[in-house]
């Protein structure tokens, strides 16, 4: 860019609005000549008045003295009106020039200003949109890994151990045998340790409650559906473990045991993972083999429970309510509305 001249440096300084006028007083060259040209103009009047010989028939009315105060006056007039004129287009091109140098510096002061405030705002806009990036990188991280835990689920829903001994009591239940019959009653202890199902392949507590359950007809009923529901609830990366949900009241229970439906029953659909419902209201409508697998649970389930409400105490009932078993009954139980 071309640097202002020192005009427009000086217009540049003064407030918008109070530009210096050029000086009026002092007499420019139109002036000066207008003067000198009215002067000898005078001095040839009177020169031509002196030496002119003197006329015999003169005309001495006031004609003759209009005539010649007109011819001395009207030059010096149009003289002068002509040096005003012409000081007057002098002062307007002075005031444009100064006008346009106060305009010129105006517009160098405006873009030097927006060139200070875009170097200033240039690194403050890109650190926000580096931060705007990174929040998305994080954000798009953070649904990856979602996706890929409810996808790839990284640990099985029960141990495999317990899972094969499950599947292998189911097919000797299948033949049955008379000997199940005359074994004497599972303990309600060992029988809600084994609806938990053991933590761990070391859970040697969890195996041997989970083999005395097996061999007890009813209890190996419940056991092998709860087991099939909780494998497929594993596929989408759904554990009971990971649940938390609202416990109900051991009462709450009892009346459903005695066949109260709907809101008085309510709270035992305690589950509030949303993810969880979601995924499995959609897997309750789009896969049938969940979908029998969950209700042949539901059913065994609610036939277990109404047999053990009459023999359970307050507090084993609340312990068998805190069993994978009972977690996975409030999930799918609410899914499938047994609840409403």
């Amino acid at each position: 860019m071309t640097a202002p001249d020192p005009a427009s440096k000086t217009a540049h300084n003064q407030p918008l609005g109070t530009f210096e006028r050029p000086s009026a007083t002092g007499l420019g060259g139109a002036e000066m000549g207008a003067i000198v040209l009215g002067c000898i103009w005078l001095l040839a009047v009177l020169a031509a008045y002196l030496l002119a010989p003197a006329e015999t028939d003169g005309d001495n009315g006031w004609t003759g003295w209009v005539q010649t105060a007109l011819a001395v006056c009207l030059p010096v007039i149009l003289l002068w009106g002509g040096a005003m004129v012409l000081r007057s287009i002098r002062i307007m091109r002075e005031e444009t020039l100064r006008l346009q140098s106060a305009i010129d510096g105006l517009r160098h002061s405006y873009l030097t200003h927006a060139q200070q405030a875009t170097a200033v705002a240039e690194p403050s806009v890109t650190k926000k949109l580096e931060e705007i990036a990174e929040a998305t990188r994080k954000t798009e991280s953070a649904l990856a890994t979602f996706q890929s835990s409810r996808r790839n689920p990284p640990r099985p829903a029960i141990p495999a151990e317990a899972a094969q001994m499950a599947a292998a009591d189911q097919g000797t239940l299948a033949l049955g045998t008379s000997s199940e019959d005359m074994s004497p009653p599972l303990p309600v202890d060992q029988f809600i340790r084994a609806l938990n199902f053991p933590e761990t392949a070391e859970d040697e507590e969890g195996f041997s409650a989970l083999r005395a359950a097996l061999k007890d007809r009813k209890a190996s009923q419940v056991i092998q559906a709860a087991q099939d529901v909780l494998t497929l609830l594993s596929q989408d990366g759904i554990y009971m473990d990971d649940l938390r949900p609202d416990m109900a009241r051991p009462e709450i229970w009892r009346q459903f045991a005695q066949g109260a439906r709907g809101r008085a029953v309510a709270a035992l659909g305690g589950v509030r993972d949303r993810t969880s419902l979601a995924l499995t209201a959609a897997r309750m409508k789009q896969d049938p083999i969940f979908r029998d697998a969950a209700h042949h649970f539901l059913r065994r389930f609610d036939q277990m429970f109404t047999e053990f409400e009459t023999e359970a105490n307050d507090s084993e009932i609340s312990a068998l309510g805190d069993t994978r078993t009972a977690r996975a009954f409030m999930l799918v139980g609410r899914v499938a509305g047994t609840f409403d």
